[in-house]
């Protein structure tokens, strides 16, 4: 295979999505001894899929662009913008999400109601540790795609 090409930093940062999913799946069946196939497209949980993408992105690029690169700065900035948010705003979203649906759980069953109200996507952001850990993943696949398979 050709090094140095975009190609090399699309497929590691896919690759970064797809493996973490996958690992969230199979610890949601380990944990829970059943199947959910939901796993593969949730947001939230251990690793961070957006950290994987964006890490393996950014560290490709300076692997292929250089580490000094405009185009390095351009990518870091962006997964810190990512991290950030997944750490953050989705975080903090996702604990509005837990604390309205109890509100409403608490208020339909004081009033004896059975409703059929869809319940907010709680688990929507993630801890700083998550995010850490897709970061790792990202920067390990990254260089797993650029020094393993497109050596050459």
């Amino acid at each position: 295979m050709i090094a140095n090409t975009g190609i090399e930093v699309v497929i590691s940062s896919f690759l970064g999505v797809f493996i973490a999913q996958f690992i969230k799946f199979i610890y949601f069946y380990i944990k829970n001894r059943k199947l959910n196939f939901k796993m593969f497209t949730i947001t939230g949980g251990m690793p961070s899929s957006h950290s994987s993408f964006s890490m393996a992105l950014t560290m490709n690029v300076g692997l292929v662009s250089g580490f000094s690169s405009v185009e390095f700065a351009i990518a870091l900035g962006f997964a810190g913008v990512v991290m950030y948010d997944a750490a953050g705003l989705r975080r903090s979203a996702g604990k509005t999400a837990a604390l309205l649906n109890k509100i409403v759980e608490d208020y339909y069953s004081e009033k004896d109601i059975k409703t059929s109200q869809e319940k907010l996507m709680e688990v929507l952001g993630h801890t700083p540790f998550e995010v850490l850990m897709g970061a790792f993943l990202g920067i390990f696949l990254a260089c797993f795609v650029h020094f393993i398979l497109f050596a050459g």
